[in-house]
């Protein structure tokens, strides 16, 4: 493909769309884990693979965007802008002080897809903790990370997880 021949527009949905494809794949590979194995197999063998991914994804937009290691939370907070589901999720920073800010997910497709389905919320916390720890940890591994909430648990009608990165002050 030509990618010199699109506009910006194009391009713009173009990505979106390739990243909607990558989440269906996820998506789809999970649903076959799970059918064969049981949704605890599953969840195991997608954690084992956010671990991995998460680290990846995150060494690849620091390369993109020239980000050394150690930034800090700015640095992370940039960073998050870039995940491939960033383009299909809504999503929000909420800064706190200096050395902590919340990022939360308001709308996350799969848990959208998933009410649509009338489906139970997908229980996504044990991976979401590998995934948000393990990405701000490749960022800069001062990064602590905390779960406030993300399914299984209660929420927000308005939010499906949200997560506190701390960088603890020098003492």
């Amino acid at each position: 493909m030509d990618f010199g021949k699109l506009n910006r527009a194009q391009l713009e949905q173009l990505l979106t769309d390739f990243a909607k494809r990558w989440l269906a794949h996820d998506g789809l590979w999970f649903q076959q884990v799970e059918q064969a194995y049981g949704l605890d197999e599953a969840i195991r063998l997608d954690t084992a693979a956010w671990e991995r991914f998460t680290v990846l994804e995150a060494e690849r937009i620091m390369l993109f965007l020239g980000i050394e290691s150690g930034g800090g939370l700015s640095a992370l907070k940039e960073a998050l802008h870039y995940r491939l589901y960033n383009l299909v999720n809504k999503q929000e920073i909420i800064e706190k002080d200096e050395n902590r800010f919340i990022f939360r997910m308001n709308d996350c497709r799969v848990q959208s897809a998933r009410r649509r389905k009338q489906m139970p919320e997908f229980p996504c916390c044990p991976v979401g903790i590998v995934e948000y720890s393990g990405f701000a940890h490749a960022i800069d591994p001062r990064i602590q990370t905390r779960c406030l909430y993300c399914p299984p648990d209660q929420h927000p009608e308005n939010s499906c997880c949200a997560w506190e990165f701390t960088l603890p002050k020098n003492k």
